[in-house]
C-alpha cells in the first residue's frame, strides 16, 4: 500500500497546483528584470519557479530512471556553475549563444527519444493505443527547430569567439536554394514519419538535415548581425521547448518554452527595427564582414585626415565641459573598462558635469551587453538612455566620449547611400560639439567598413587600450 503522504505528493491535483506556483513565479520573476535594481531578484524568483517545476515532474507517476536524472542533474551542475561563474563578461555573448543552444539541443534529443519509446510514433498517429497525431507533429516540429538552435547556436558562437571567421561565410547566390532544400528534406522526413514510418533512420535523416540547415543558415551572417542571430535562436529555443512540452503533456515546458519563444521573437523583431533591417534579410546574411584595414594610424580608403590626442588634451576637454555623452561599444567589453570609466564619470561629476550613457539597441554582441556592463560596474540605470531618447541630446552635448562602438556612431548610415549600413539608426554622434573617441587601431568594426566619423573635424583619436586610456584621462583630470 502506498503511504498517505506519498499519496499526496503524486496526487494529481496537488501537482497541477505546483505547477501553477510556479508559472505564477516564472512571470512574476520576468517583471523584475525590467531594471537592473530588481533583476537579480527577478531571476531568483523565476529559478525558484523552475525548480518548484522540476520537482513537480518528478512526482510524476512512472516518472523515468532516478539514477540517470540524478546522472544529468549532477553533470549539468558540474559543469554550468562554475562555467557561469567563472566566464569573463566579454566572454558573455558567446557564453549566453552556447548555452541557449543547449536548450534546442535537449528539445531534439527529447524527440528522438521519443520515437524510439513509441516504436516510430506508431501510436501518435491513430492505432489502437489511442494516442493522437500531435504527439508525433509536436515532437518532429521540436526535433527540427531545436536541432537548428543547437547547430546554429555553436556556429554563432564559434563567431563571437573568433573559433571562425566573423566574416560571412557563404556559397553566394546558391545559398538559400542550399537552405530551402534542407529544410524540405527534413519537412519530407518529417511526413513520412508521422505517415507511419517506423525506421530509426528517417529520424536520424531528419536531424541530420536540420543541423546542416542550422549551420547553413548562420556562417553566411555577419559578426555586425550577431545581437539578432542570438535573439532569433533563442526564441527557436523556446519554440521548440513548448513544443516538446505539447509532446510531453507537460505543462512547465509549454509554458517556459512560450514565454522564452515570444520574448525572443519580439526582441529579435525590436533589434531587427533598430538595425533598419527585416529578419529575412538578416537570415539571408552577407552583412557584417568582421574584416580589419591593414595598415598604420589613418590607412584606410577614406580620404582626409585622422587627429590624434593625448589623455591630458582629452581631459582638459572633458573637464570643462558642461554636458558629457559616453558611448560605450564592444571595444570598452575587450579592455574591461567598465569599472575605469564609472571612476571617470565620477570624477566629472564632482566638477559639477552633467554625464549620460548612450546606449544602442546592437552596441556589442548581445542583447543588451552594454547595460550588463554598466550595471556590474554601479552605473546609475538612470544614466542609460536608448538610442531615441539621447540622440536630441548630442546637439546640445559639448564632448562625446566614444569607446569602441564603431558601426553605430558611423555617419555613413545616414549620408552614404552607397554604404552597406545605409538607413541603420545609428547614434547620431556627430552632432556633438567635440568627439573623442578611444579605440585600438583605424580597424573597422565587425560591418567591415571605415567609420567616417573619425575623420570628422571636430573628432580627435586616442589610441591605445581603451581601460589605460580611461585611467590616463581621469589622472590627468585629478591633476587638473
Amino acid at each position: 500500500m502506498t503511504p498517505p503522504l506519498a499519496s499526496f505528493l503524486q496526487d494529481a491535483n496537488f501537482i497541477r497546483v505546483l505547477y501553477i506556483v510556479s508559472f505564477a513565479l516564472f512571470i512574476y520573476g520576468m517583471s523584475g528584470l525590467t531594471g537592473p535594481g530588481t533583476a537579480v531578484r527577478g531571476n531568483r524568483i523565476a529559478a525558484g519557479g523552475m525548480a518548484i517545476a522540476v520537482v513537480a515532474t518528478l512526482l510524476n507517476r512512472g516518472t523515468g530512471n532516478w539514477g540517470l536524472i540524478a546522472l544529468g542533474l549532477g553533470l549539468g551542475t558540474a559543469v554550468g556553475v562554475p562555467a557561469a561563474r567563472n566566464v569573463h563578461m566579454t566572454a558573455m555573448p558567446q557564453m549566453v549563444a552556447l548555452f541557449n543552444g543547449v536548450g534546442g539541443g535537449a528539445a531534439a534529443l527529447v524527440s528522438w527519444v521519443e520515437f524510439r519509446d513509441t516504436g516510430g510514433f506508431a501510436h501518435a498517429i491513430g492505432s489502437h493505443a489511442g494516442e493522437p497525431t500531435y504527439v508525433a507533429v509536436f515532437s518532429l516540429f521540436a526535433a527540427i527547430v531545436g536541432s537548428v538552435s543547437f547547430w546554429g547556436s555553436n556556429i554563432a558562437f564559434g563567431k563571437l569567439q573568433e573559433i571562425l571567421p566573423g566574416r560571412p561565410i557563404t556559397l553566394g547566390r546558391p545559398q538559400q536554394v542550399v537552405n530551402f532544400a534542407l529544410l524540405a528534406a527534413a519537412i519530407a522526413l518529417a511526413v513520412v514519419i508521422v505517415a507511419g514510418s517506423h525506421s530509426e533512420i528517417l529520424i536520424i535523416g531528419l536531424l541530420v538535415a536540420a543541423a546542416l540547415l542550422g549551420n547553413s543558415m548562420v556562417l553566411p551572417i555577419g559578426g555586425a548581425d550577431m545581437p539578432v542571430v542570438i535573439s532569433l535562436l533563442n526564441a527557436f529555443t523556446g519554440l521548440a521547448t513548448g513544443a516538446t512540452g505539447v509532446a510531453l503533456n507537460n505543462p512547465a515546458l509549454i509554458v517556459a518554452g512560450m514565454i522564452v519563444g515570444a520574448s525572443g521573437s519580439i526582441l529579435t523583431g525590436l533589434m531587427a527595427e533598430a538595425m533598419n533591417r527585416s529578419i529575412p534579410n538578416i537570415v539571408a546574411g552577407g552583412f557584417g564582414g568582421g574584416g580589419v584595414t591593414p595598415g598604420a594610424v589613418g590607412a584606410g580608403e577614406h580620404e582626409g585626415t585622422v587627429r590624434s590626442t593625448s589623455a591630458a588634451d582629452a581631459a582638459i576637454q572633458l573637464a570643462y565641459a558642461r554636458q558629457v555623452i559616453v558611448v560605450p561599444g564592444y571595444g570598452m567589453a575587450v579592455a574591461q573598462a567598465q569599472h575605469a570609466v564609472r571612476e571617470l564619470t565620477k570624477a566629472l561629476e564632482a566638477r559639477g558635469v552633467n554625464v549620460e550613457f548612450a546606449i544602442h539597441p546592437v552596441a556589442g554582441r548581445m542583447p543588451g551587453h552594454m547595460n550588463v556592463l554598466l550595471a556590474e560596474a554601479d552605473v546609475p540605470y538612470e544614466q542609460l538612455k536608448e538610442m531615441d531618447a539621447i540622440n536630441p541630446e548630442f546637439a546640445r552635448t559639448d564632448v562625446s566620449l566614444v569607446i569602441g562602438a564603431n558601426d553605430v556612431t558611423n555617419p555613413a548610415a545616414n549620408t552614404n547611400p552607397d554604404s552597406p549600413i545605409y538607413g541603420m539608426p545609428i547614434l547620431h554622434v556627430d552632432e556633438s560639439h567635440s568627439i573623442v573617441v578611444l579605440k585600438r587601431s583605424m580597424n573597422p568594426g565587425f560591418a567591415g567598413i571605415e567609420n567616417e566619423l573619425y575623420y570628422d573635424p571636430k573628432t580627435s583619436m586616442l589610441f591605445g587600450d581603451a581601460k589605460a586610456s580611461v585611467d590616463a584621462i581621469t589622472s590627468e583630470l585629478g591633476e587638473l
